[in-house]
C-alpha cells in the first residue's frame, strides 16, 4: 500500500508567513526561486509542473504556488501527472495530485500509460520506458513556448553519476542530470531531498510514498539507500561534491563536443565519407564517431570496433550499429549509413 505523508495538506494553499516564525513554505519558495534563477526561468513563464505526488514533486508544486501566491513570480502554472499503470494504487496517486491541484486552483493534466507494455514493445527496461513515457506526456501537454519543470534533486543527480560510473560510462555519462535541456528545467537540482521533505513535514503538506522506491531489487534504490548514505557518513557533503564534479565534467564534455564536431567537419569528404588516414587521438575519435552516428548512440564495443578497423590495414569491413545503421570501413575511410 502506498503510504502518505503524516500531515494533511493545507486546503487552498498556505498560511501567510508569521512575522516571528518564517513559514517552511517560504523556505521552499526561496529554494525554488534560487534554482529558477540558475536555470533561467523567466518571471512570466508558462510552467508545466511534473507532479507524481511524491515529496520532491510536492515541494516543486508548493514552492511554485507560493511564489505565485506572493507575487514573487508571475508564472502560469499547470500540474501534470502520468499514471504509469505499474501498481494497483496508481489511480490513488492520480486522485491525490488532482486534489492538490484543485486546492491550489491550478489546471490539471493527466494520462494513463501502460509502461510495462511499452517496455516490452520497445525493448526497454521498465525504468527507461517509464522515463520515456513521462517526457512524451509532458511534451504533449505543454503548450508552445512553455517550460516543463521536473523535481530532480541533488540526490538524484549524484545517484545518476554513480550508476553511470558503475556501468562503465565515459565523460558524457558522468555529466549526471542537466539543469536544463531544451525546455526541460530542473530548478531543485541544487537541493537535498531530505531538506525538502523536512520542510514539507514542517508545513504539514501531505505527499505519497511509492514502496517500489525502497525495493533493493532496483539498483538505483541500493545506491540511494546504501551507497550514498555510506559516502555521506565517510565524507559529509559527498553528495554535493559529486554534483560539483558532474558540473565540471559537463563543461569538459561540451568543449570536447565542439572540438570533435570541428574535426569531423574537416575530415568529411565531398561524397560523405570520413577520412581516417591520419587517425585522431582515441578520445577525439570516439566522440567524432558518436557525433557522426547520432542517437541512439551505439555501444562502446561497436565504436571500438570501428576505430580498430579504420586504423588497421584491413578493408571492406562493415559493422552493424543497431537501428538499421551500419559503418563501412574501406581504405581508412568510414561511411555511416
Amino acid at each position: 500500500m502506498v503510504e502518505q505523508g503524516t500531515h494533511k495538506p493545507l486546503a487552498g494553499g498556505s498560511n501567510p508567513p508569521s512575522a516571528t516564525s518564517p513559514s517552511p513554505l517560504d523556505a521552499l519558495a526561496r529554494a525554488l526561486d534560487r534554482g529558477a534563477a540558475d536555470v533561467g526561468i523567466p518571471d512570466d513563464a508558462t510552467l508545466v509542473l511534473a507532479v507524481s505526488g511524491g515529496p520532491d514533486s510536492m515541494a516543486l508544486l508548493r514552492g511554485a504556488a507560493r511564489l505565485v501566491e506572493t507575487d514573487a513570480r508571475r508564472w502560469h502554472l499547470t500540474v501534470a501527472h502520468l499514471d504509469h499503470g505499474l501498481r494497483p494504487e496508481s489511480p490513488d496517486d492520480e486522485e491525490f495530485v488532482r486534489i492538490q491541484a484543485a486546492a491550489l486552483d491550478l489546471p490539471f493534466e493527466t494520462r494513463r500509460t501502460d509502461v510495462a507494455a511499452l517496455a516490452r514493445d520497445e525493448g526497454r527496461s521498465i525504468e527507461d520506458a517509464a522515463r520515456e513515457a513521462r517526457y512524451r506526456f509532458l511534451e504533449d501537454v505543454a503548450p508552445d513556448g512553455a517550460l516543463i519543470a521536473t523535481a530532480h534533486t541533488a540526490d538524484d543527480a549524484a545517484e545518476t553519476v554513480l550508476l553511470n560510473l558503475m556501468r562503465g560510462s565515459g565523460l558524457t555519462g558522468v555529466r549526471g542530470i542537466p539543469e536544463r535541456r531544451g525546455r526541460i528545467v530542473r530548478p531543485l537540482l541544487g537541493e537535498r531531498r531530505g531538506t525538502l521533505r523536512d520542510l514539507l513535514d514542517e508545513a504539514r503538506v501531505a505527499y505519497r510514498l511509492d514502496p517500489t522506491n525502497a525495493d533493493p531489487a532496483f539498483l538505483r534504490n541500493r545506491v540511494r539507500h546504501e551507497i550514498l548514505p555510506l559516502l555521506e557518513a565517510i565524507r559529509p557533503g559527498a553528495t554535493g561534491r559529486i554534483g560539483q564534479f558532474s558540473r565540471l565534467a559537463a563543461d569538459d564534455d561540451a568543449l570536447l563536443d565542439v572540438l570533435a564536431g570541428a574535426e569531423l567537419d574537416r575530415r568529411r569528404t565531398p561524397d560523405g565519407e570520413i577520412d581516417w588516414r591520419r587517425p585522431p587521438l582515441p578520445a577525439l575519435g570516439r566522440r567524432m564517431l558518436r557525433l557522426a552516428i547520432g542517437d541512439p548512440a551505439p555501444s562502446a564495443e561497436r565504436i571500438e570496433a570501428i576505430l580498430e578497423a579504420a586504423a588497421g590495414p584491413r578493408g571492406g569491413v562493415t559493422i552493424e550499429l543497431g537501428g538499421g545503421r551500419s559503418a563501412s570501413v574501406r581504405d581508412r575511410r568510414i561511411r555511416i549509413g
